[in-house]
């Protein structure tokens, strides 16, 4: 390794060749909501069918899950709300995202170069997030009623089923967006785990998946 990149490396800074994509504290963002997902997610299957209550045995028991379930739940959503602080003006939507949904076929079959220009991210990844980010809201507006139904007038109790019954369909729109999200990103778009992982990209992949936000950067490069 040579010395420019030793330096790069201990500043937190890419080579020279590549660029900056997330920031330290972005990396730490993301694995700490993606983890706080994980365990929420599979202690929330644990309890939505007998037949996956095996989790719970795994991540501790019924009871320990039931007591860590709704914390680290909550921890996910401040994740959730974390990343909006951070990344909201970048995940707007706008003309060229609108002409990348029509065409959306081309993303799927790699043909990028078919697609309007995309900026630092792209509008299925837009979409993923605002996706999570409503599905967030009615986990964290359910989920109290769940945790403590006793508290629920009992005039009120007819309640609970549509509570239960939307706290599920949140968390499983984000289960299956999850999913679409780990793939995604490890087949179809190879380079964004290491890049979420070690901050940087080359600028092809800068050039090829995120052409305005790569042109941007080279601006501030030229003209700093």
């Amino acid at each position: 390794m040579s010395d420019a990149i030793n330096h790069a490396v201990l500043r937190h800074e890419p080579p020279l060749d590549r660029v900056q994509r997330f920031t330290w504290v972005e990396r730490i963002m993301h694995w700490y909501t993606a983890v706080t997902y994980m365990y929420a997610g599979l202690s929330g299957l644990a309890f939505f069918t007998p037949y996956l209550y095996w989790i719970a045995a795994v991540l501790g028991g019924g009871p320990t899950v039931r007591f860590w379930h709704p914390i680290v739940g909550l921890g996910f959503v401040i994740g959730i709300f974390w990343m909006y602080h951070t990344w909201s003006q970048d995940l707007r939507l706008d003309a060229d995202d609108r002409k990348w949904l029509d065409n959306v076929k081309y993303y799927i079959t790699n043909e990028d170069e078919k697609l309007p220009p995309q900026d630092k991210y792209d509008a299925g990844e837009k979409l993923y997030y605002w996706g999570m980010f409503g599905s967030a809201i009615v986990l964290l507006v359910t989920g109290p009623v769940m945790w403590f139904p006793e508290l629920v007038p009992r005039s009120a109790h007819w309640v609970l089923p549509i509570v239960t019954f939307l706290h599920a369909v949140a968390a499983l729109v984000t289960i299956g967006g999850v999913m679409i999200h780990i793939y995604m990103s490890i087949s179809n778009v190879p380079g964004s785990l290491k890049a979420i992982t070690e901050g940087h990209v080359s600028r092809g992949w800068a050039m090829l998946h995120a052409p305005k936000w790569y042109a941007r950067i080279s601006s501030r490069e030229k003209h700093p």
